[in-house]
């Protein structure tokens, strides 16, 4: 198997939403992001499947060596492979790389975020850096561009960290504003649980709102000039909001099940903003 191949099978195989977004690409970018993505779920997978944190650091030091061989110009695994021609043809900055890992390597050690700004620097690690290089492989010709993928990128995990609750507290972790829950009367314990009150949702409730928010100002800050270039990133926003409108109608009752849109629906949702009929 080629290393293309390699990273098409890990993309598709994840049914992210992230997939569909890269279907209506043409072949020299789509290959670009789909061995990014492909990089980031390698990365996480070594966060949400190996059961030892000790194992899995050393997996995460392994990635990071590799990382540093493919900017080196020789890289060994097939995604840093298919990537190299990427990094050099787009320009993406190591540093983001760098960041990526260490986002990852806090899920190894799962902290109690204090407020939502310690929340949103977590985020600018997993997702942020994400956005960031995602802009410079669809193209940009303004700097603002930047701005808005890495404010987007934020949208995408706090939608995820919504969808995620029960699943995350399963594993032992919380991506709640500690300020938050404190405010509405309850503790990481409970959440760890899986007790589902109505203190809970609120804020869950609160959080999507500013989720909601980020995704308003992401869509402020795009110019004109880059709309077109930027077009799946703009279908991941319509798949990612709907999500999050999903979880809301279901009233954020997310600690016992996982809400998610079937794959129709998001490659539905692709065409329609590809063709522009939706923003």
């Amino acid at each position: 198997m080629s290393p293309e191949a390699y990273c098409q099978d890990k993309a598709a195989q994840s049914g992210s939403s992230f997939y569909y977004s890269f279907l209506f690409l043409p072949p020299e970018r789509r290959q670009g992001i789909t061995a990014l993505y492909a990089l980031c779920r390698e990365v996480d997978d070594v966060v949400d499947e190996v059961q030892d944190p000790g194992v899995a650091q050393v997996k995460l030091a392994w990635w990071r060596e590799e990382l540093a061989r493919m900017f080196e110009g020789r890289p060994q695994h097939p995604v840093t492979r298919a990537l190299a021609p990427a990094v050099e043809r787009y320009a993406l900055p190591r540093q983001l790389f760098e960041e990526l890992v260490d986002g990852m390597a806090m899920d190894l050690q799962p902290l109690l975020y204090p407020d939502l700004a310690s929340l949103e620097r977590y985020c600018h690690r997993v997702a942020g850096v994400v956005g960031l290089l995602s802009a410079r492989v669809f193209g940009f010709s303004e700097p603002a561009t930047l701005d808005y993928a890495h404010e987007l990128g934020i949208a995408f995990q706090l939608t995820n960290i919504l969808r995620d609750v029960g699943e995350d507290a399963r594993r032992g972790r919380v991506y709640l504003p500690g300020d938050a829950m404190a405010a509405a009367g309850i503790t990481a314990a409970e959440v760890l649980a899986l007790r589902d009150t109505p203190a809970l949702r609120s804020v869950l409730r609160s959080l999507a709102g500013t989720a909601r928010a980020r995704y308003a100002h992401a869509f402020a800050l795009l110019p004109d000039a880059d709309r077109r270039a930027q077009r799946p990133g703009l279908i991941m926003a319509t798949i990612y909001r709907t999500l999050l409108d999903e979880i809301g109608a279901e009233d954020y009752a997310v600690m016992h099940q996982r809400i998610a849109l079937t794959p129709l629906r998001k490659l539905w949702l692709a065409w329609l903003t590809w063709i522009g009929w939706r923003r």
